[in-house]
């Protein structure tokens, strides 16, 4: 199996932003990638506006410019968008969505596990998601995950006993001191102890190697990854833009499970 990682900073307007993945996703897929994985938000990056402005369900513009490019290039793609929905006091929230569209499949995944964190509440703004998702592509077990997700790994073991032989995962990680590290480590943890390939595509960082480590919001660190079962980094990006396709044998989900049966 093939897998694209598209790797962009996205701005303020979806439709920008689809051109922007656009031409990733195309190049990803002219190298043979049936599975093209784009970062969180990509709809909309964080710190560019209410989210809610441009929210929409999965037959909005955004949205369906999404599954009219998977269906030309026939393949899945998984982007980051936002979508309605509830009002949380005088709040609209949104959820905080991975569109999976593209080989007769339209749905999405709310993350489950918003970043409430570091004296900052996402759940003020994304109402969080209550369902684990898991497609098949070319016979493969897709699970999906997005971003904060990741310092869960219950949820990825739950996703691994589920079926899941690869994980994606759609982020907007923070650059700063020691993100990139724990980035790194929680990438291989999560690989390790859910017997998965994980393949992370995040928003590249803006201002690239020039703003590399120092602090920022959640606007992207680049770094997108594709971790073994193992725990071995199989590639990663830097901080720019760019487009990494690689090739995955899952029968090595299997082979890590006979060796290290940790679920």
């Amino acid at each position: 199996m093939r897998i694209g990682l598209v790797q962009i900073t996205t701005g303020d307007n979806k439709m920008d932003n689809f051109h922007i993945a656009e031409q990733g996703i195309r190049k990803a897929a002219a190298e043979g990638a049936s599975l093209v994985v784009c970062p969180e938000a990509t709809s909309q990056a964080f710190d560019t506006g209410r989210l809610d402005k441009q929210a929409e369900d999965l037959d909005g513009e955004f949205s369906t410019a999404m599954k009219e490019l998977a269906d030309e290039l026939g393949v899945v793609i998984v982007a980051g968008m936002f979508r309605p929905a509830d009002t949380h006091g005088d709040i609209n929230r949104v959820f905080n969505t991975a569109l999976i569209t593209g080989r007769g499949m339209h749905q999405g995944y709310n993350k489950i596990n918003t970043f409430d964190a570091f004296k900052f509440k996402e759940s003020d703004t994304v109402k969080p998601g209550s369902e684990r998702v898991i497609i098949e592509v070319d016979g493969v077990q897709i699970g999906i995950a997005i971003c904060f997700d990741i310092r869960f790994p219950q949820h990825f073991q739950d996703l691994a006993r589920e079926g899941a032989e690869v994980i994606v995962v759609p982020t907007s990680w923070a650059d700063g001191q020691g993100k990139l590290r724990q980035w790194r480590v929680l990438t291989a943890a999560r690989a390790l102890d859910s017997n998965v390939f994980i393949a992370a595509a995040g928003q590249a960082r803006p201002g690239g190697d020039a703003e590399a480590g120092g602090e920022s919001g959640p606007t992207g660190i680049g770094h997108s990854t594709l971790i073994d079962p193992f725990g071995e980094q199989v590639a990663e990006l830097g901080y720019e833009f760019d487009v990494l396709v690689v090739d995955i044998d899952p029968e090595l989900t299997m082979k890590a499970r006979k060796s290290l049966p940790v679920l």
